[in-house]
């Protein structure tokens, strides 16, 4: 079976660098064949997870703004962004026919907010310009043919088979949502045509505090690794549901802040996930597997300083004291009545569970005894609550795989290897990497686009 250009794969960057590369092809007048083949039963399985099946398929912002949220590679992203920056992009959608919204944080969505819109919209282009889009076709192996072009051993509906092209763009994907299809398959495949591929690990995922999963925590597989399946503790249940807005937190690696962020976070059956949750975790994720000793710092009011609070608790304290329903009330009672002034009242018993510091029973006799709130402590606790890191979810349920193929072995202006002629490779099988909030799939279809336009040429 032959095809002039293959695309190894039907997510987003696969999806797009076959319509960019069928689009070059009809606007040149000439004659070739483009063709994906896809292992799962249908295309853009990972993008209909996206966005929480919203799929916020970029973010607006102007490259200089956009670059800071490129983790790794973004001096080689940034000629694809400009070639497909998010503006084009949304006009690209706009004009195959689906509305789209732009949100807070410059997010862009379809107006359906239905992520089966995005997949179809893509689908739908590439077959419209005669892209022969082949599901459960499972490619075995790759090799570079010693007369120009590539073999393709592959597994279909009906058995085996093998495929010749000229051209051959690997757009597979990474590590993570294995469910989707993303198995990693392409690593092997660069390596053996020539490729160096940087240390893999997951990113935009969980990270898990001490004591927030139960003792199998001691069965996970890898360092670190927390299955995202083992059963939550005490302090898990309690915390697990919580979501939080408007909150500071801060990364310390072995003691020392290396990052800060403002926002919301989300306390789930993984660990510690949300916004800036995810933005911290490919930092942490890299620290935890070099062995450094990681902790994160929520401060509950970051708007205010430490000796505000303090007055601020003292004030609530005797508001709370004096009031004539708090009379029969025990100390920790009253303290769980101020404390709903001061957070979720969802959060209050987590927090109490993670700082028994706030009370102290005082023994006066045999039978006498005092508790004592101390306030102070209170205080400190909003400010600087620490979790220490003890792991992560892995690539079962982490957004993106960090790692992979060498960018410094790709042309960063047409995504063609240095090392193999006529092979294209784009999205997340490459070492780049972004944030939350749009950026990852800007970059999986820009750099999708740009493999396709060079590989149409």
């Amino acid at each position: 079976m032959k095809s002039d250009i293959l695309v190894i794969g039907g997510g987003a960057s696969g999806l797009m660098a076959a319509y960019a590369a069928a689009r070059t092809i009809t606007d040149k007048g000439m004659d070739a064949q483009v063709c994906i083949l896809e292992k799962m039963p249908r295309p853009g399985r990972k993008i209909m997870i996206t966005g929480k099946g919203r799929c916020n398929f970029t973010n607006v912002k102007d490259w200089n703004a956009f670059s800071q949220h490129v983790q790794a590679g973004s001096a080689f992203v940034k000629s694809s962004f400009y070639n497909l920056n998010p503006q084009k992009l949304t006009e690209w959608f706009e004009d195959q026919g689906m509305r789209t919204v732009v949100e807070r944080g410059d997010r862009a969505f379809p107006a359906s907010h239905r992520s089966s819109e995005v997949v179809d919209t893509l689908v739908n282009a590439c077959l419209s310009l005669g892209v022969k889009i082949l599901t459960g076709t499972e490619v075995k192996a790759v090799s570079a043919r010693e007369t120009g072009g590539f073999e393709l051993q592959a597994e279909g509906p009906d058995g085996p088979e093998k495929w010749l092209c000229q051209k051959l763009i690997l757009a597979t994907g990474g590590l993570s949502y294995k469910g989707t299809g993303s198995t990693g398959d392409g690593y092997p495949w660069a390596q053996a045509l020539g490729h160096t591929i940087r240390p893999l690990f997951p990113s935009l995922t969980a990270l898990v505090p001490r004591g927030y999963k139960t003792d199998e925590i001691l069965s996970s597989d890898g360092p670190k690794h927390i299955d995202r399946s083992t059963p939550l503790s005490e302090t898990g249940q309690l915390l697990q549901g919580i979501q939080l807005k408007n909150v500071g937190v801060t990364l310390q690696i072995q003691g020392n802040t290396v990052e800060e962020e403002f926002g919301d976070l989300d306390f789930t059956d993984g660990g510690i996930e949300g916004p800036i949750g995810f933005q911290l975790s490919r930092k942490a994720v890299k620290s935890l597997i070099n062995g450094s000793k990681v902790q994160l710092v929520l401060d509950l009011k970051p708007g205010v300083a430490l000796t505000e609070i303090t007055e601020r608790v003292k004030s609530l304290w005797k508001e709370v004291d004096s009031d004539p329903r708090s009379r029969r009330m025990h100390e920790k009672g009253k303290c769980k009545v101020m404390l709903e002034k001061l957070m979720p009242r969802e959060l209050v018993p987590a927090f109490l569970s993670c700082h028994p510091q706030t009370l102290t029973l005082e023994r006066r006799g045999r039978t006498d005894t005092k508790v004592w709130v101390n306030l102070p402590t209170i205080a400190k606790a909003l400010k600087s609550w620490t979790f220490e890191i003890a792991g992560y979810v892995g690539y079962e349920r982490c957004v993106v795989t960090a790692g992979g193929v060498a960018t410094d072995e790709v042309s960063p202006k047409t995504m063609e290897s240095k090392k193999c002629p006529g092979l294209y490779l784009c999205g997340e099988l490459l070492d780049v990497d972004s944030d939350t909030g749009g950026y990852n799939l800007q970059t999986a279809f820009c750099t999708g686009f740009l493999a396709g336009q060079s590989a149409g040429k």
